[in-house]
């Protein structure tokens, strides 16, 4: 059963998928599924393969970045920047539990000059509370400011 959740209008973030989620994500009006869960990280979870081939038999585009536990790294932030620029639609990223998903899309964002609060209150929306990294987003939010 599907569980995406509203980030904004243009991305939603979600707990592991299936390929069965994907017709659901397509019906939803998504172009672009990022896997940010690496493979292995549970022996029970599908292959990002099954789920990049379900996704490209369905029309839509596939990106892995994989987050693993030791954190996020500045090139998995813009590899995730460059994924939601060239984004030909709206997006469903998923993880485990979409928490690392939505980290990684709140450090693009904040990292493209987004307001943090911003940010939060839309992730907080979605049940995601990205308190832990907010002194990150403000870094990197005044950063892209100049």
């Amino acid at each position: 059963m599907s569980d995406f959740r509203k980030l904004s209008d243009d991305m939603l973030a979600s707990p592991q998928l299936t390929a069965d989620d994907i017709e659901a994500a397509r019906a939803e009006g998504v172009t672009l599924i990022i896997n940010n869960r690496p493979d292995g990280e549970d022996s029970a979870q599908p292959q990002g393969a099954e789920i990049e081939a379900a996704a490209r038999a369905a029309g839509m585009d596939y990106v892995a970045i994989p987050v693993t536990s030791a954190g996020f790294s500045q090139p998995q932030v813009a590899a995730m920047a460059e994924a939601l620029e060239q984004a030909k639609g709206k997006v469903l990223a998923y993880c485990r539990s979409g928490t690392r998903s939505t980290f990684l899309w709140s450090l693009a964002s904040a990292s493209a000059g987004k307001d943090p609060r911003d940010i939060a209150a839309c992730a907080l929306g979605a049940g995601y509370d990205i308190s832990p990294i907010m002194p990150t987003l403000e870094a990197l939010a005044a950063q892209s400011r100049g």
